[in-house]
C-alpha cells in the first residue's frame, strides 16, 4: 500500500477509524476485530482511536481496548502500526458528549489510554475538541508537556480553526503532527485547515471522510458526480471518495470508519484508484 507521513513516521495512506466498533449500533466485538484484522492484512498501518469512542459511563476507553486486542490477536507483524488516540471529549454514558481540555484532565487521560492500549509511548495523542471553559494554549501545553515527557511520540489536534493550527504549531515548537477535522464529500468546509497543513506540512486526517457511518453507504445516491466516476472505474462510490482526497494533498491521510471486514478492506483499495486530472476537476466542483 502507497505510504504518507505524520511527522516522521511512515503509514499507510488510507488510515482505519475505529468509532463506529464502540458507540451507538456497535456490532459483536469479534465482526470489529475482524474489521481491524482485514484493514491490517490489505497493509492499513494506521488506527485511529480515542477514550470517549464507548457507549456507558463504567464503559470508558472501550475503544482503545478493542483495538488493543484486535492488534494482539492478529497473526502478523504489527510493529509498524501506528495508533493514535485522543483526549478531551468525554461521554457521561447518557448519550451526550461533553469537554474537559484542562491540563490535569489531559494528562490523567493519556496515562489511562496508555494502560489500556498496553503500550510505553503513545504513537499519536491528540487533543479531541476545543474546551472553550480552557485557554486553548493551557491544553496544547498539556500535550507539549507529554511530549517531553516521553509519555507520546507525536502530538496531534482535532476540530481545530487555522488560529488554533499556527497556536498549537507554536506551542509545540514546531512539533505539531497532525489535524484531524470532519471533511468529506458533504462536508468541506475544512477545506481552510487542509490548506494550512500542506504549507506547513502538518498531516491531515478527515474524519467521517463517507459522510459518517450511518450515511457512508448513501454517498453515491446523495452525490452523483461520485457515483459517475465509480462506474466509469468499476469500482466503490466510496473508494472515489477516499481517492479524491487523496488526490488533494500529499499531506491528506482519510480515516474511514468500519466495523465490518468488507468495509475495511474496500477503503483500502481506494489507494490505488487513479483520478484522472477530468475526474478531480469534476468531482471538486459537485
Amino acid at each position: 500500500m502507497r505510504t504518507r507521513r505524520i511527522g516522521d513516521v511512515q503509514v499507510s495512506a488510507i488510515g482505519l477509524g475505529g468509532m463506529p466498533m464502540s458507540i451507538e449500533g456497535r456490532p459483536e466485538e469479534s465482526r470489529s476485530i475482524a474489521a481491524v484484522h482485514a484493514a491490517l492484512e490489505s497493509g492499513v498501518t494506521l488506527i485511529d482511536t480515542a477514550d470517549a469512542y464507548h457507549l456507558y459511563a463504567d464503559d470508558e476507553g472501550h475503544n482503545e481496548s478493542l483495538i488493543a486486542r484486535a492488534l494482539a490477536t492478529y497473526g502478523g507483524d504489527t510493529s509498524d502500526v501506528l495508533v493514535a488516540t485522543k483526549g478531551g471529549h468525554i461521554r457521561p454514558g447518557d448519550g451526550s458528549w461533553t469537554l474537559d481540555g484542562s491540563p490535569s484532565h489531559l494528562k490523567q487521560a493519556c496515562e489511562a489510554s496508555l494502560k489500556r492500549l498496553g503500550v510505553e509511548a503513545i504513537g499519536l495523542y491528540q487533543f479531541h475538541r476545543p474546551d472553550p471553559t480552557v485557554p486553548y494554549s493551557d491544553s496544547v501545553g498539556a500535550l507539549r508537556d507529554l511530549l517531553d515527557e516521553g509519555k507520546i511520540r507525536m502530538a496531534g489536534i482535532s476540530n481545530a480553526n487555522p488560529e488554533q493550527i499556527r497556536e498549537a504549531n507554536d506551542i509545540l515548537g514546531g512539533r505539531l503532527a497532525s489535524v484531524q477535522n470532519q471533511f468529506s464529500p458533504a462536508y468541506r468546509s475544512s477545506e481552510t485547515e487542509l490548506r494550512l497543513c500542506d504549507v506547513l506540512g502538518i498531516a491531515f486526517l478527515p474524519w467521517s471522510p463517507l459522510g459518517g457511518s450511518s450515511k457512508a453507504g448513501e454517498l453515491g445516491s446523495s452525490h452523483s458526480a461520485f457515483a459517475q466516476v465509480a462506474e466509469a472505474h468499476g469500482v466503490s462510490p466510496q473508494q472515489v471518495a477516499l481517492a479524491w482526497q487523496l488526490a488533494k494533498s500529499p499531506i491528506v491521510i482519510p480515516i474511514p470508519g468500519s466495523s465490518r471486514p468488507e468495509t475495511a478492506r474496500d477503503s483500502a483499495k481506494a489507494v490505488d484508484l487513479e483520478l484522472t486530472e477530468a475526474e478531480f476537476a469534476q468531482l471538486d466542483a459537485a
